[in-house]
């Protein structure tokens, strides 16, 4: 089975009705993004970071999946798929694809200010007072500003084994995810699907310029038809 391996970012969520990332302002949700999602900003108020986080979980239990995400999963019937998101939320799981690979934490899961390593499943609101098994606070399992990627090597690893490589709602500007795209074989096909494509197309590089939920399903159903 050819490998497909597939960048995702905001853009496939925000049809799902997730906010994308920060607004034309550079604000997320009326915060200054250092505030939410940074170390110094949780050292700073534990409390209003727990509350950002915890609205977003609230908001993401209330939507589901789109045909974008539907799409990506069928395309498991006829191929090696792997997905690497920068998303933060489940509806790629909870849509049917098996293998995701969360770049930058996932929000129904909280782990450890003691260490980053004890995660565990969590749905409900973090409050102040919820601790580990160690008795430290619980924090929400996500890669702030200024913290380490841990998935970055695995994710860099896959783009490697790539026989086809779709890009789906994200700019590919902020790094490290960015660089991802440097890992893939440079002969291969890689389509780019976003309204407002910020790049040009040439040679292998395919431009789709559609919403998700509509491009992804036209080039899952392409490919599934020439494999």
């Amino acid at each position: 089975m050819k490998k497909i391996v597939i960048l995702t970012g905001a853009g496939i969520s925000a049809e799902s009705g997730i906010q994308t990332f920060r607004d034309a302002d550079g604000l997320w949700e009326g915060h200054d993004v250092m505030e939410v999602a940074s170390p110094m900003g949780w050292e700073s108020n534990q409390e209003l970071v727990l509350d950002f986080y915890n609205k977003r979980r609230r908001q993401l239990l209330e939507v589901e999946p789109n045909a974008a995400h539907k799409a990506l999963a069928d395309l498991e019937k006829k191929f090696d798929v792997e997905i690497i998101t920068q998303n933060i939320d489940d509806l790629h799981e909870r849509a049917g694809s098996t293998r995701v690979t969360h770049l930058h934490g996932e929000l129904l899961k909280a782990r450890s200010t003691f260490n980053e390593k004890l995660v565990m499943d969590w749905r409900q609101d973090i409050k102040p007072g919820d601790f580990c098994e160690f008795n430290h606070q619980l924090r929400p399992h996500v890669v702030w500003f200024g913290e380490a990627v841990p998935m970055f090597e695995k994710a860099m690893e896959i783009v490697t084994e790539a026989e086809i490589l779709i890009i789906i709602g994200t700019s590919m500007q902020v790094y490290p995810a960015a660089g991802l795209v440097d890992f893939a074989a440079q002969e291969i096909p890689v389509y780019f699907i976003d309204p407002k494509p910020n790049i040009s197309e040439k040679g292998n590089l395919h431009i789709i310029a559609k919403k998700a939920s509509v491009g992804v399903t036209k080039l899952v159903q392409d490919l599934i038809n020439s494999a």
